[in-house]
């Protein structure tokens, strides 16, 4: 059997695994909402975190403040700090941490902020690293400087 047919068998006997699992195992049991207090609410159509297989997906943070509804309008020092906290409150909500982060992505307003940004950052998470990309980007939500997504490992 050539490797593309071994493939296309494979794909098709886990489709029909998939298929065969009851509607409520395959669209709930597979992915859970992660929501919380400690973190600011989701203002669109997305969720705070997903956990699927054994993994936490957190949407991208930006510096709001949860308490207050208010943007941190700090320096990129105090927006990455904020930004930092959102996102540990969401994976501490899904039963993991930011040790368990193994992606972030970083956007910011200006690379120009790299190295503050940077240094805070190492503040919130510890060796080994997570991989990571920081790109600048055009603009961000409420025209922030920073903006954080993670993958992490749930515990």
């Amino acid at each position: 059997m050539k490797r593309r047919d071994v493939l296309i068998a494979l794909g098709g006997t886990a489709l029909s695994a998939l298929q065969t699992l009851p509607a409520c195992k395959r669209s709930k049991e597979m992915k859970k909402e992660v929501k919380t207090d400690k973190a600011p609410q989701a203002i669109g159509p997305y969720s705070q975190g997903i956990v699927a297989n054994g993994f936490v997906f957190c949407s991208g943070q930006i510096p709001i403040v949860p308490q207050t509804g208010e943007l941190s309008t700090g320096g990129i020092e105090d927006q990455t700090r904020q930004v930092l906290k959102n996102v540990s409150a969401v994976l501490e909500a899904a039963g993991t941490s930011l040790d368990n982060v193994v992606k972030a992505t970083v956007f910011l307003q200006d690379m120009n902020d790299f190295a503050p940004m940077n240094k805070v950052y190492a503040e919130f998470l510890k060796t080994p690293f997570p991989a990571r990309a920081a790109v600048q980007v055009a603009r961000l939500p409420r025209d922030v400087k920073v903006e954080i997504e993670v993958i992490a490992i749930l515990n």
